[in-house]
């Protein structure tokens, strides 16, 4: 996205609307996309960062209607935090996710969990909300977090797949709250749907959703086989993986793709493929 319209009201289609927060990154591409559904009556998903001036941005671009539901994807703190001053705006009621609150072992500052997080409701896989002419309906892709959904919107084959798939990069699996076989096993989930679009929290709108979540997973299982390549090579430390696994990789992601290497470590551990012995990992007997 070349000059991304921080703070503008952009529509995508009919019903759905995207404003861009400016909290641009390595983790966070362009920054974090609000998504505002609906006319009239709207929901607000994933609001973002706490920023003013992001806030302020989503309020102009209802102005007028009324917002009857905020949902959030999950609580890392550039999707979450600003629930608390759009609701206090609005009067609408925080839902989607459940409170998470971990000490993040990650590289990531602003990835760090919302400990201000306090829904109204805590939606179910498979749960609704609904408005004129929309229904959202949340999705449970635990993965990128245990608390991560996305959201449905029934009427048009859209899909807000927040952080479970970008646009623009994979997902960071960071333990211990991130579990890559909980990610497998939620992409597989999303390959046995038929949406037509997803729109992700970070990136680009995902125009070809089956064969984009096909490439993600193919993508883990080429890494888990280079790690099992590594292992038997005698290579046994995250930061050398890293090292071989992530060639002319921007040193700032080196710390989160480490994370990611962890949880296929884990994975591979938990499958009896694998061992950890402290910090050093080898192939099990």
């Amino acid at each position: 996205m070349e000059n991304p319209p921080v703070g503008q009201v952009v529509e995508l289609e009919p019903l759905v609307r995207r404003v861009l927060a400016g909290n641009p990154g390595p983790f966070t591409y362009t920054g974090t996309e609000t998504y505002i559904i609906g006319r009239g009556e709207v929901a607000i998903i994933d609001p973002g960062p706490d920023d003013p001036a992001h806030v302020r941005a989503l309020l102009d671009a209802v102005a007028g209607e009324t917002v009857i539901a905020i949902l959030c994807t999950h609580t890392h703190r550039d999707h979450s935090p600003a629930a608390p001053a759009v609701k206090a705006a609005t009067g609408a009621p925080v839902m989607g996710c459940a409170p998470l609150v971990l000490e993040d072992l990650g590289p990531r500052a602003d990835a760090s969990f919302d400990d201000s997080y306090a829904p109204d409701r805590v939606m179910q896989d498979g749960e609704q909300v609904e408005g004129p002419g929309w229904t959202l309906e949340a999705v449970a892709t635990p993965g990128h977090t245990s608390n991560h959904l996305c959201f449905a919107l029934n009427e048009t084959g859209a899909l807000f797949s927040g952080d479970h798939v970008m646009g623009w990069s994979t997902t960071v699996v960071s333990p211990p709250d991130g579990d890559m076989a909980a990610y497998m096993a939620s992409l597989d989930k999303l390959l046995a749907r038929d949406d037509r679009i997803y729109y992700p929290a970070h990136g680009d709108p995902v125009g070809d959703p089956r064969r984009f979540v096909r490439g993600l997973a193919g993508h883990r299982k080429q890494r888990e086989g280079q790690i099992l390549r590594l292992l038997r090579e005698g290579v046994d430390a995250i930061p050398a993986m890293v090292e071989r696994m992530y060639v002319g990789l921007d040193p700032r992601l080196h710390g989160a793709a480490g994370r990611s290497v962890l949880a296929h470590l884990i994975d591979l551990r938990d499958r009896g493929i694998a061992r950890e012995d402290g910090e050093a990992w080898s192939l099990a007997a």
